[in-house]
């Protein structure tokens, strides 16, 4: 699906627009790609709102010489090939998007196009780029993993949460499970003697979800580490309700999962990641090459722990490691 609409200022008011040929020459043309949230959601999302707002202030202002097209494929994988192919068409100045998945979908529809890109994944594993310091291509942005390392750590704190655990489920993708993420994932469970079971989906819509979460029933882990690819970020609030409903304590890489009920999420610092992305966005419509700037790996990361998620399913959170969250939800 894809909207079109002026970004008004701060207010960031939705106004319908008239065509991109009626369009004052000095208008730039971005358009945002989001795997998951719906389109007419976009301007209201608590990523995308300062997103824009921040870009205004840096002068690209919404009414004078900033267009943005928003397209989403609300949850769908098989639509980000179409999609792609709809908004490489429309020939914007700049793509940005927000998974490995869609970049993978874009980058096969063109190669002159910038795209800055938030990815999950290391965009240098998943082959998209050469290097990281110079990626040499039509892409850049900013990689939420300081190395797939961070998996790892995810899992270490989840050992902390809960250190009777010896045995783990990891809810995501198969690609996610069959590539980098999945080594040391099971290199980490090793090192802290937990048996790692993959509980994997080919894609992230509702029914898949539904299925995996009754065959955890099944297995019966003692808690889940989730992933966070853009189909199931469209389904997180069944995700987060499964887990309840299993009393499956479960460690997320998104913050939205803790703030919707999650017990714990370490996630990259988004404030941080927003501006890299921005002034990426903003050089590129000053005539900057994307294939120039650096693509920024993640440094800062929060810890969120959810209290009241814990007290529901019976248990008790260690004192330092609430000691050390970046937020606890009470």
């Amino acid at each position: 699906m894809r909207w079109r609409d002026l970004v008004a200022g701060l207010l960031l008011a939705a106004a319908a627009q008239p065509a991109v040929a009626q369009q004052s020459a000095t208008t730039h043309r971005i358009a945002i790609f989001h795997p998951a949230i719906p389109a007419a959601r976009i301007p209201e999302d608590t990523f995308w709102r300062p997103f824009l707002a921040e870009l205004s202030g840096l002068g690209d202002v919404g009414g004078e010489n900033l267009l943005v097209e928003r397209y989403s494929a609300e949850g769908h994988h098989e639509r980000y090939a179409d999609l792609a192919k709809e908004i490489v068409h429309s020939n914007p100045d700049v793509i940005v998007t927000v998974s490995i998945a869609a970049v993978m979908a874009l980058t096969a529809e063109t190669k002159t196009i910038p795209i800055v890109a938030s990815m999950l994944e290391d965009p240098l594993t998943a082959g998209l780029v050469t290097s990281l310091a110079r990626p040499g291509s039509n892409l850049t942005g900013v990689s939420l993993d300081a190395g797939v390392e961070i998996w790892g750590k995810r899992l270490q704190i989840l050992k902390e949460a809960i250190p009777t655990a010896s045995t783990v489920a990891f809810l995501g993708l198969a690609e996610s499970w069959e590539g980098a993420t999945g080594h040391v994932l099971r290199d980490a469970a090793a090192r802290l003697e937990i048996s790692l079971i993959p509980m994997l989906m080919h894609e992230g819509t509702p029914s898949e979800i539904e299925r995996v979460f009754v065959l955890m029933g099944q297995e019966r882990p003692d808690a889940v580490l989730v992933s966070g690819e853009g189909d199931q970020y469209a389904n997180r609030q069944l995700i987060v309700d499964l887990a309840e409903k299993h009393r499956l304590a479960a460690m997320y890489a998104i913050g939205d999962y803790a703030e919707r009920g999650g017990l714990i999420a370490y996630i990259a610092d988004f404030a941080e990641l927003r501006r890299r992305l921005i002034d990426d966005v903003h050089q590129i419509l000053k005539g900057a090459k994307a294939g120039d700037i650096p693509i920024y790996q993640a440094a800062r990361f929060a810890l969120i722990v959810n209290l009241k998620t814990a007290n529901a399913l019976g248990l008790t959170i260690p004192p330092g490691l609430v000691a050390r969250a970046d937020q606890v939800i009470e």
